[in-house]
């Protein structure tokens, strides 16, 4: 299925044709600023939901909301979040360690922080691409993607087919895309995983706070609007398998009942075990190129980091506008363009993925001289450049 042939441009004659698979934050994203540029668009999104309801809170900070607001969904998102500008470090007792400033890594003019319940990014990333003009299909998959010097060939789960100019896998971690166009990079544990949940938002929390130590690696949340917040504590990982998902809530609650100042509160409303979700920490860089032929990846079927540098939602989202910036700049859609996209962002991503797994190992390691503050400087200090 894979071609190693050089995709020629679209015939100038007509509309160039593209199929996004996935809609996660990266494949909404493209396919919205495609479609600006006038190019045709189908997304295919395998969840019939289009994962509308799934998750419990995000944590945006500058560099995502710059896309965002590329997108022209910033008004919406910041009505929707809850903006801050500061990173509050305590003992697991609540005491405050020292208050840090973020950096605006998206400008002067955009917040540094923002958080959000990550239903409500996707419904305005949902309502963007409809308004777009996209052909969207959900509860449908790609299931054959055959290329040629002119395209490709796709086949669909639902007995359909189509011809695009280019396919791009926006499919996430585990994506059937890379599989399928022969990159064999998988996404590998990193030793912690991670209890979520949403719940009321305390009025003493205005800002995250993390607490490392304690019963757990670290204790935090973040406010997700005036009302809401989300809350975690990560762990090293267990049996998925031997836990029993009717225990999530008691497991989370346990963990949390050892933590101070806000959780408390917190701590009241972990019952529900449906609305607990438990991830392990995952890593992924694919090395060398992320396309093959007329097939590109983005977002998480690319690289994926755990969360402890709240970027990876901020790099999928990256993905996308370097993508249709190329895509949409007058090149010729080629083997050098592509190379380009995958040349423009790997020293980005690599620094932010080896930043976010370094972070986790000292924890595991018990490495308590760590320069954690000044790999996290230096890391967002890059970030305030452009991608």
């Amino acid at each position: 299925m894979a071609d190693s042939r050089t995709p020629a441009q679209p015939p100038t004659r007509r509309t160039p044709t593209v199929l996004v698979i996935g809609g996660g934050a990266s494949g909404n994203a493209v396919t919205v600023l495609l479609r600006r540029a006038g190019i045709a668009v189908d997304l295919v999104e395998a969840r019939p939901d289009w994962n509308a309801g799934t998750g419990s809170g995000i944590t945006l900070q500058g560099n995502a909301l710059r896309v965002l607001r590329e997108l022209g969904v910033w008004d919406q998102v910041a009505a929707s979040g809850y903006a801050f500008g500061s990173l509050g470090v305590t003992a697991p007792d609540g005491t405050v360690l020292f208050v840090a400033e973020d950096l605006r890594t998206g400008g002067e003019d955009l917040p540094a922080t923002l958080g959000m319940q990550r239903p409500r990014l996707q419904q305005i990333l949902i309502d963007a691409v409809r308004a777009s003009g996209a052909g969207v299909r959900l509860g449908t998959t790609a299931e054959t993607l055959d290329q040629d010097a002119d395209g490709v060939s796709v086949r669909f789960s639902d007995g359909t087919t189509g011809r695009y100019d280019l396919v791009i896998g926006a499919d996430g971690l585990n994506s059937a895309t890379r599989a399928a166009i022969g990159i064999t990079d998988k996404p590998e544990p990193t030793g912690m995983a991670i209890w979520r949940i949403a719940a009321p938002r305390p009025a003493s929390v205005t800002r995250t706070d993390l607490a490392y130590g304690g019963p757990a690696y670290i204790a935090g949340y973040c406010p997700t609007s005036e009302n809401t917040l989300y809350a975690y504590v990560v762990e090293a990982c267990r049996d998925r398998a031997a836990i029993e998902p009717a225990a999530y809530a008691d497991e989370m609650r346990r963990l949390a009942q050892g933590y101070g100042g806000a959780w408390p509160e917190i701590t009241e409303h972990i019952t529900d075990p449906e609305r607990v979700n438990y991830t392990w920490f995952d890593r992924l860089l694919v090395e060398g190129s992320w396309h093959r032929g007329r097939v590109v990846l983005v977002g998480d079927a690319a690289h994926c980091c755990p969360p402890t540098m709240a970027q990876g939602a901020a790099m999928s989202l990256e993905d996308a506008l370097v993508l249709a910036e190329l895509l949409t700049g007058g090149r010729d859609w080629d083997d050098e363009l592509l190379q380009s996209y995958h040349d423009r962002r790997i020293p980005r991503v690599r620094t932010v993925v080896e930043a976010s797994v370094q972070i986790g190992r000292w924890q595991l390691d018990g490495v308590r001289d760590a320069d954690m503050a000044g790999l996290v400087g230096r890391t967002m200090n890059l970030l305030k450049e452009l991608p």
